[in-house]
């Protein structure tokens, strides 16, 4: 199993400029490849309370400050974005880091892209399959025609530079939609599946929605990433006591635009149980917990948020550091002793 991190650069205090955060980011991103860890996400968000508009900017940074880690974005907004630009700047990524470079493609979990780049929410869905079709015929070919729709149409062009990889992995990213979870299987994708509240067994059905909709399509069985909170630290008392305050505080400033009621320690106590979905606690509690759900969906690949809220620099590099040299190493080890 691969194993690593993501973030969105999360920017809830005062105490921390913007050019703190993305410096604080990129060390973030290195430390991830000196303990071992196998890949590092940045996600796209259009808001004051996140740092990272451009992934592919930040990535192409931390390319220069490691050598061996896996450099995706966490997601990239494709509805609201033009796939021949995206194509165009994981290309060149890619040949930064020496074929480090991936695409993770999703429809977003906010909103505000979509105004500020002129387009209507009630295509929400149709942009999204429109794109990721274009960006899937970028990859395959070195000269594309287009017909149309969203984008405007082109007949013939050549789109570079050409990535290093062949392909350049494109992943899709599912919340909470059967049907993207089919969209990703009959397109024979890569499927990475947040899950960020509730009984993880409940998401059960989307890795087998996947997987179904892939063979059903002629494709071999395409890889699945489970995405998670967490946060680890030396026991599970401190792991939580640490976490909490600015996990709610993030948590509870969305909840009053999208009317969730307030983040309580109970609740968040209740998540970082075995059964629960979140990944906070001790290294140890962590081994057990991606073991367990490792049982339930057989996944290649584990991505953890440390940064919900802004978290100390300090508390998530320790984080970083407890996954890659204790959780890492025992989880490795104990997969590669389950039969195939």
């Amino acid at each position: 199993m691969e194993l690593g991190v993501y973030t969105f650069a999360e920017l809830t205090s005062d105490d921390v400029t913007p050019e703190e955060r993305l410096r604080d980011l990129i060390e973030e991103v290195e430390l991830a490849d000196q303990v071992g860890l196998d890949v590092f996400g940045v996600g796209e968000h259009h808001r004051p309370d996140f740092t990272v508009s451009a992934p592919a900017v930040v990535l192409a940074a931390a390319a220069e400050r490691t050598r061996r880690i896996r450099l995706t974005s966490a997601v990239s907004v494709l509805s609201s974005d033009d796939p021949v630009r995206v194509f165009q700047d994981f290309a060149t990524l890619d040949l930064l880091s020496a074929g480090r470079a991936e695409i993770m493609a999703g429809r977003g979990s906010f909103i505000e892209s979509f105004p500020l780049f002129g387009y209507d929410l009630h295509d929400y869905d149709a942009l999204f399959d429109e794109k990721l079709r274009l960006l899937l015929a970028l990859r395959e070919s070195e000269r594309v025609s287009w017909p149309g729709g969203f984008r405007p149409p082109f007949d013939h062009r050549g789109v570079y530079p050409r990535p290093l990889q062949q392909p350049l992995p494109i992943w899709v990213a599912v919340g909470g939609s059967p049907e993207s979870a089919i969209r990703a299987g009959t397109l024979g994708l890569p499927m990475a599946l947040a899950i960020i509240g509730g009984l993880p067994e409940r998401f059960v059905g989307f890795a087998e929605l996947h997987r179904a909709a892939a063979e059903a399509a002629g494709h071999g069985r395409p890889a699945l990433s489970i995405n998670s909170h967490g946060y680890i630290a030396s026991s599970s008392q401190e792991a939580l006591d640490d976490s909490y305050p600015y996990v709610a505080a993030m948590m509870d400033k969305i909840g009053r635009e999208r009317g969730w009621p307030k983040h309580t320690r109970v609740d968040y106590d209740a998540a970082a149980t075995l059964r629960g979905a979140n990944f906070v606690g001790s290294p140890q509690q962590i081994v057990e917990k991606i073991l367990h759900q490792h049982e339930l969906f057989h996944h290649e690949r584990f991505l953890v948020q440390f940064s919900v809220g802004t978290m100390p620099h300090s508390k998530i590099m320790r984080s970083i550091e407890l996954l890659g040299t204790e959780v890492a190493p025992i989880v490795r080890r104990e997969l590669a002793s389950v039969p195939a």
